[in-house]
């Protein structure tokens, strides 16, 4: 694989303002080079200063959206997993929020906006789609009115509402065409499936989950 950048980012769940169990989402700023304009997890670049993974995933998003760190329960973390198309090792953060604190595009350099996304919409099954390119991608997507969700956060969002338990039956046969505005997607090699033993507890136990770019 050559060299490639640590990085970390966090899957944060949580009740809303209303009350409805959601998920914390980006969208990166559509000046940035990669991703620029994607939904993304707030995170990034793992810092010789930071305490590992955690520490990265929580300064970034105090950075990004205003996240105070002691406002994040750390639940666990999911395995590494390497994305091609920006050569990072990837570690994703799994956080709970038990009180919603406002969020905001803290940094307009890397974040036009910040949502709390609740999972019943998530779950639609009039919202699941195959997002399909012709150079031979296809995965995993989530199409809303307001957030198109694919790559490696779809894929991630897939695979921890399944082993979750709260994902609900979709037709999987149901391809659509990647929109045109997100370019031309990396055609990578599968990454780690997920499993019951896939995520490491901060405990020292360990429960479910796993991901794409």
């Amino acid at each position: 694989e050559g060299e490639h950048r640590r990085a970390a980012v966090l899957m944060l769940f949580g009740p809303d303002e209303q009350g409805a169990q959601s998920v914390v989402l980006t969208q990166r700023s559509a000046q940035l080079r990669a991703h620029g304009g994607q939904v993304a997890f707030p995170g990034g670049r793992i810092d010789d200063g930071d305490d590992g993974p955690v520490g990265a995933a929580l300064r970034e998003s105090h950075e990004e959206i205003g996240l105070e760190p002691a406002a994040v329960e750390v639940v666990g973390l999911l395995p590494e997993l390497f994305v091609p198309v920006s050569r990072s090792a990837v570690t994703t953060v799994l956080g709970w929020a038990p009180t919603p604190t406002p969020l905001w595009a803290r940094s307009t350099q890397e974040v036009d906006a910040v949502a709390r996304v609740p999972l019943e919409r998530l779950v639609d099954p009039a919202h699941r789609i195959v997002a399909t390119h012709p150079v031979g991608y296809a995965g995993p997507a989530f199409d809303l009115p307001e957030l198109y969700i694919w790559g490696f956060t779809a894929l991630l969002l897939d695979r921890v509402l399944d082993l979750g338990g709260l994902a609900r039956p979709w037709d999987r046969s149901r391809e659509r065409p990647l929109p045109e505005r997100f370019g031309r997607p990396m055609r990578s090699r599968p990454l780690t499936s997920a499993s019951s033993d896939s995520v490491t507890s901060t405990s020292g136990g360990t429960s479910g989950t796993g991901e794409d770019s």
